[in-house]
């Protein structure tokens, strides 16, 4: 079976009329356990694979989960996607307490299809076109994620590097080091594990019309930029871990190299004391067998 699966057949949506639709997407958590959510779920499945689910309804809502923790929302009311979202955060691992939102605009039957800034005009609409961009607009919402932890993480180790420019010293802890690197770390591979998103979906290679609103979708929504900005993030905070590290073991070494000196210090105080009191003690003797010796 191929890794992408549609269920059944391609459905048109008719609108006689031009119509305005908005899709809905929030990062709710690092990752969603999609494989466990699709066999306990019974809305209707219109497509899956390893990744991402994509449920569709005859009234034309849809709904899109991936699992990198986004979930993307087409003709929900906000009470109905709280709702949902509470039940999703069971199958979530680390939710979010203030999770990311955006909004996408979707103008149907248009005379000429267009795509800007949060909103897109288009002369076709179905299934795919749905799937396509609720696909990227939950790209969007992960990728500011990704971002904001990126910023985060890069501002601590300004911190430190405004202290260490002022004070000629760095005060990091090598547990607290350890935990920033361990952070860095994580986020890179929590990236580079879902690098795939950044990739056009397997219906946009054999449809052109698929193919071009995604494209324009990746362009309006700048996600190859902003992927590129958080690996220079990443890279830049890389590197300064990296001097706080070498400046810690230097530190380090520093103190072991003071307390060896200390303890030769103390040890040749303490031998040249039993040394000095040795020779006194022995002189002490003589002088007493010498008394008791003319008497």
């Amino acid at each position: 079976m191929d890794k992408f699966r549609y269920i059944y057949n391609q459905n048109k949506l008719h609108f006689k009329q031009k119509t305005m639709l908005k899709t809905i997407a929030f990062q709710i958590s690092d990752t969603i356990d999609t494989k466990a959510f699709k066999d306990n779920y019974t809305g209707e499945l219109l497509s899956f694979d390893a990744d991402e689910l994509f449920y569709g309804t005859p009234n034309s809502r849809y709904i899109y989960i991936v699992k990198y923790g986004a979930v993307a929302f087409l003709g929900y009311s906000d009470t109905e996607m709280s709702q949902f979202i509470s039940f999703l955060k069971e199958y979530c691992e680390n939710p979010l307490e203030n999770r990311l939102r955006e909004e996408f605009i979707i103008e149907t039957n248009a005379k000429a299809d267009r795509i800007g800034h949060a909103q897109i005009a288009l002369t076709q609409f179905d299934d795919h076109v749905v799937k396509i961009i609720m696909l990227n607009v939950a790209q969007s919402v992960a990728v500011d994620y990704y971002a904001k932890n990126a910023e985060n993480l890069l501002n601590d180790t300004k911190k430190f590097t405004g202290l260490l420019e002022k004070t000629g010293s760095l005060t990091i802890s090598g547990r607290k080091l350890k935990r920033y690197i361990g952070k860095t770390i994580n986020l890179k591979s929590r990236i580079a594990e879902n690098i795939y998103i950044f990739n056009s979906p397997p219906e946009a290679w054999e449809n052109e019309y698929l193919s071009r609103i995604d494209l324009g979708m990746k362009k309006a929504f700048d996600l190859h930029i902003r992927n590129k900005n958080i690996q220079e993030d990443l890279n830049l905070i890389k590197e300064n871990l990296d001097l706080f590290k070498d400046l810690l073991q230097h530190r380090n070494a520093s103190t072991l190299e003071w307390i060896i000196i200390i303890l030769i210090l103390v040890s040749f105080q303490t031998d040249f004391c039993c040394t000095y009191f040795s020779f006194n003690i022995t002189r002490l003797f003589n002088r007493l067998y010498c008394y008791k010796g003319g008497n």
